[in-house]
């Protein structure tokens, strides 16, 4: 006899969580969280979870309010009996601080898994993780789900519109292995933009590899956060002779003044899922669900089923 599959979310990404439950035709289980005044979090799960297997959706970036909510929400169901709980952490905050690269710095990526692994976690489902060595900082299973699976219909239609002359264009050497699962998908040259970062949150585009003159190109990444980045990266590809550039990234944090980057760039159109929640509409920006990734990988998950074709690559 099978465990009982429960689901819960953290106040992260409600909309998010919706479509995961829809998806799997569950209702969401009964939870209460609140904040009180001096900022301290409460949490309460509505209803026995003893000998449940729960999995609590919940992202990770904001992490003072949404890390410590996950923890807190880990620790209520180990203390209330769950024998499984397994993380739907739609985006892994911490993500680009995963290695030691200057003295004196802290690897807070693995001082995250290592947090929610000492709560209590037994499980974790995730996407498009900034650096692939994350998974190894756990000491639990993590499946790391690829973006790409959501988005390759829509490269797919641009590819059509643009009658095959579409190339893929990585926005940094990290991401090449992000663009390459594209290119070998849909059979279309890849391009790498190499950038150098002189300080936190500032890059300089410093070459192209490859040849973006006269073809439309597609830049995939997988965090859009200022924006500064990409806006560079595109106004360098259209100047090489690009005809035009649109772009696919898999968490649309959007800070500062993202949105008026974008409106002022030379990028046609963005699209981005909802690992995040979107903080404004804008007419160049569309969202692409994952729920049904996820909902996948969680039933596969419950029924003891193999993840692996959410995270390898497909054949055209």
């Amino acid at each position: 006899m099978s465990m009982r599959m429960m689901i819960f979310s953290g106040r992260s990404n409600l909309p998010l969580a919706q479509s995961i439950a829809r998806s799997l035709r569950k209702r969401q289980g009964k939870i209460s969280i609140k904040s009180f005044p001096d900022g301290e979090t409460w949490v309460k799960f509505g209803e026995n979870i003893r000998g449940a297997e729960v999995y609590i959706i919940q992202h990770t970036g904001q992490p003072d309010t949404n890390l410590v909510e996950l923890l807190i929400m880990i620790d209520a169901a180990k203390r209330a009996g769950a024998r499984k709980i397994v993380l739907v952490i739609t985006y892994y905050g911490y993500g680009r601080q995963d290695r030691k690269d200057q003295p004196r710095v802290a690897i807070t990526a693995k001082l995250e898994a290592d947090l929610l692994t000492k709560a209590g976690a037994t499980r974790v489902i995730t996407m498009d993780l900034h650096a692939a060595q994350i998974q190894g900082f756990f000491d639990i299973p993590v499946d790391n789900l690829f973006g790409s699976k959501i988005f390759t219909p829509v490269v797919r239609r641009l590819k059509k519109k643009v009658r095959g002359k579409l190339a893929v264009c990585s926005a940094d050497i990290g991401g090449i292995k992000m663009a390459r699962n594209y290119s070998k998908r849909l059979g279309v040259e890849l391009l790498i933009i190499d950038k150098r970062r002189p300080k936190q949150s500032l890059s300089e585009v410093m070459n192209i590899i490859g040849n973006p003159n006269g073809k439309w190109i597609i830049i995939v990444d997988d965090i859009l956060d200022t924006g500064g980045s990409i806006t560079k990266a595109a106004a360098a590809l259209k100047k090489a002779g690009a005809k035009g550039v649109y772009a696919i990234i898999t968490h649309p944090l959007f800070s500062k003044k993202a949105f008026e980057l974008i409106q002022k760039s030379c990028i046609k159109h963005l699209w981005v899922s909802d690992t995040v929640p979107l903080k404004q509409t804008h007419p160049k920006v569309s969202v692409v669900k994952a729920g049904n990734i996820f909902a996948q990988a969680i039933l596969r998950s419950h029924r003891n089923k193999s993840v692996s074709n959410l995270f390898t690559e497909n054949k055209e």
